[in-house]
């Protein structure tokens, strides 16, 4: 018999899993001991958080999006600027990625 297996990747990376390991019907139910280990070692919410979660839509604190943000300067730009032009991350901040590129190519053009 194959299981119903759900994940959910975290902002950190971390993926939580979690599987129906029968049937789900009426006829089933899960014990306490095997719910409690459903919340805590595979979703990783309290009771109350479960419940606010499937009442009202209130999702569980996950911690911070670490992702980089859409709007974030490649990587590969960031380095020129500061190698090559002599920025800092100060002169740099609030640049969008294309200010940046547009500054490095006048960089690459006047040499300034």
């Amino acid at each position: 018999m194959h299981h119903d297996t759900y994940e959910l990747t975290l902002p950190n990376g971390d993926v939580l899993r979690t599987r129906i390991s029968r049937p789900p019907s009426k006829k089933h139910t899960y014990g306490s001991s095997m719910w409690a280990h459903i919340l805590r070692d595979q979703l990783v919410v309290t009771a109350e958080e479960f419940w606010a979660c499937v009442a009202e839509g209130e999702l569980p604190d996950r911690g911070p999006d670490d992702s980089a943000p859409a709007e974030a300067i490649p990587v590969d730009v960031v380095r020129l600027l500061v190698d090559r032009v002599g920025l800092s991350a100060k002169q740099m901040q609030g640049m969008s990625p294309a200010e940046a590129i547009e500054r490095l190519n006048r960089f690459w053009t006047t040499g300034r």
